[in-house]
């Protein structure tokens, strides 16, 4: 350990909305650090979000629970954030200890972190404990501010991923169904010990398929691994070690060296090394075998029950750290933590509802560290349920609650193809997207131009070759406006299609059946009863009894595009727009809108379109007197309003 005199915290972040003043005392945070990381290095705050009822103490079960699911394994709980005074942090350190206990269920010394932050002023100041035995604080003299934060995480790290799709056949009798529950008990304490079975078979590989030099896959065997050991005391590997011993290889044995360029430090430009659960023997025996079947009579009629369970676990480590530490250390103990999770969630519906519970990695701005999220997949992204779960997750890693960083959409994509230096996605749809950008002005003198922001992809007539030329303008414009939603991570549902579009609306009843594979026309409020039903989107309509009379809802449209931010659909008669944006002055009550319109039929060139006036400014009456919107049609605008939501 270093001198005392020269020891001193490391932040590799700062808290969010840290001030306590008015707060109820008690502990605000977690600290968390990694075993590969300097010691008394904060890689988050992780605000604490449980506490006992009629109580300020930390209910630690459920922040237990919480955090097991939360951190990749390779992080730890190292410390907590109290407010008061400095005697507070005795407290700070012994939830710190308290919590670590039901987390690792190991009673190893370590040095801990007891914060406290000064009602009045946010101030942190920082204590260390030397161990669990320790009856003094000593406070830290320095507290260093890490400027290149990604750098320090990310430069000698990699990530370990595994995923292990299981089929877990469980019997029960179907005169006592509740044995059901024992029995899946079972079958996940036997799938548990079978991951540490010597027999089992590991396989390591890299996922940078692009690179010129790739290394060959590692076999681990279980009667190699050790799970004892202690991740902070693990040597390196030897700089004199040839790596002839495959258990003895680093992590660093599958680093791709080969990157130009200035390194992008990120959880998503870091190595990613793929392991692989092969449940079967390596070992030799001198005796033959042959198959054997074996027959267990059943005494009463049961039932067989085939529970899909699909893990996908996330490992943060040292390239230095050998391989077989990598298995038993981080990739095995997150497997059964994701197996102990499922359980929970999966068990009391196991019979009834059919749980579908999967792991998600995000790695939101702001948090350095990737996390792990489990999400129920029957409830849908915009039930209240999921919702409020997301909404939870929002307070305890600081996020604003009005951007959908946690949705599906959002997570991390390990499909992507790195090459080097930048990500690649393998494949990516071919539409033209924002194609107003770089159009000719409005012509508006004096005017404030209002547009929507955020991307979206340009739907029109006969686009991939399907014909809806004279009736399908509309579906166009709705399938521009989801696209709105998906780019901006609201949803993770694919663009629906004309015909999933009119089953949508039979099904929510607005529609007969024979309305199905039809050509009949949809308006705006068809418009707004399918965003409501495949996204949880809420529309506004506004009507105008002709289109002499839209110049009066510039205004309106103006605070639209400042604060919703979507895209407006316009329908009249048969007709219908795509708005983008308006330009209005509001002094002379000049107007222009910005219009993308559906009934273009040639291809996607951008230059035709601009060209040819297919996206462009349009002026309710111009200075010719030309009409653009019929003035003796009725209209209704459209106005998806943006969830304000997690």
């Amino acid at each position: 350990m270093a001198d005392d005199n020269h020891r001193g915290v490391r932040l590799l972040c700062r808290p969010k909305q840290l001030n306590t003043k008015g707060s109820d005392p008690g502990i605000h945070f977690w600290l968390v650090g990694s075993p590969f990381l300097p010691p008394l290095t904060v890689a988050s705050f992780l605000r604490c979000i449980h506490s006992l009822p009629s109580s300020s103490l930390p209910d630690f079960h459920k922040e237990s629970e919480d955090l097991r699911t939360l951190l990749p394994k390779g992080f730890e709980l190292i410390g907590a954030v109290a407010s008061g005074e400095d005697s507070d942090a005795r407290a700070a350190v012994d939830a710190a200890r308290s919590l670590r206990k039901l987390l690792y269920r190991e009673g190893r010394d370590c040095q801990l972190i007891g914060a406290v932050c000064g009602s009045d002023s946010g101030d942190l100041r920082f204590f260390v404990s030397e161990s669990g035995n320790a009856t003094s604080l000593e406070a830290v003299p320095s507290v260093i501010e890490e400027r290149d934060s990604e750098k320090c995480l990310w430069e000698n790290a990699c990530l370990l991923r595994c995923e292990l799709p299981i089929k877990l056949p469980v019997y029960y009798a179907l005169k006592n169904p509740t044995d059901v529950e024992k029995a899946y008990v079972q079958a996940i304490e036997a799938l548990i010990a079978k991951l540490r079975d010597p027999q089992a078979v590991y396989m390591l590989e890299t996922t940078n398929k692009t690179s010129l030099d790739i290394p060959l896959s590692v076999i681990i065997r279980g009667v190699q691994l050790d799970f004892y050991a202690d991740l902070s005391k693990i040597k390196t590997l030897a700089e004199d070690d040839d790596g002839s011993n495959a258990s003895s290889l680093s992590c660093s044995y599958f680093s791709n060296h080969s990157k130009a360029g200035s390194p992008v430090f990120s959880a998503e430009n870091a190595d990613t090394i793929q392991v692989s659960v092969l449940f079967n023997s390596f070992g030799t025996s001198s005796a033959s075998t042959v198959p054997v079947a074996e027959y267990f009579p059943v005494e009463e009629e049961a039932r067989l029950l085939v529970v899909d369970i699909k893990l996908d676990v996330l490992c943060y480590s040292s390239r230095e750290l050998p391989l077989k530490y990598a298995v038993s250390s981080l990739i095995i103990p997150g497997l059964v933590d994701q197996l102990n999770t499922v359980q929970k969630l999966m068990l009391p519906n196991l019979l009834a509802q059919h749980p579908q519970p999967k792991s998600y990695h995000f790695s939101p701005s702001g948090i350095l560290h990737p996390i792990t999220v489990f999400y129920e997949l029957s409830f849908g992204e915009t039930e209240m349920k999921q919702v409020e779960v997301r909404r939870s997750l929002h307070s305890r890693l600081g996020l604003p609650y009005d951007r959908p960083l946690l949705r599906i959409s959002n997570a991390l994509d390990f499909s992507k193809v790195k090459s080097i230096g930048m990500i690649s996605l393998q494949k990516g749809s071919t539409l033209l997207r924002d194609v107003h950008f770089g159009i000719p002005s409005s012509g508006v003198t004096g005017g404030t131009v209002s547009l929507v922001q955020g991307s979206y992809e340009y739907f029109h007539y006969l686009h991939e070759g399907y014909n809806d030329s004279g009736w399908g303008c509309a579906y166009r414009s709705l399938q521009t406006i989801i696209s709105w939603f998906r780019l901006q991570n609201y949803t993770s549902i694919e663009v629906p299609s004309h015909r999933e579009i009119q089953q949508t609306l039979v099904e929510i009843g607005d529609k007969d059946p024979s309305f199905i594979g039809s050509r009949e026309w949809i308006g705006a409020i068809e418009l707004s009863f399918v965003l409501d039903k495949l996204l949880g989107v809420t529309c506004k309509v506004i009507n105008v009894r002709s289109g002499s009379e839209l110049p009066e809802k510039c205004r309106e449209l103006a605070l639209h595009f400042e604060n919703q931010n979507t895209p407006v659909m316009i329908g009249g008669g048969v007709l219908a727009y795509t708005l983008l944006g308006v330009d209005y002055n509001e002094a002379s009550g000049d107007c222009a809108f910005l219009i993308l319109d559906p009934h273009y039929t040639g291809s996607d060139d951008l230059k035709k379109i601009v060209n040819g006036g297919w996206c462009g400014w349009k002026k309710a009456v111009d200075n010719k007197g030309k009409n653009f919107f019929l003035h003796d049609k009725f209209y209704n605008l459209l106005l998806p309003q943006r969830p304000n939501m997690v």
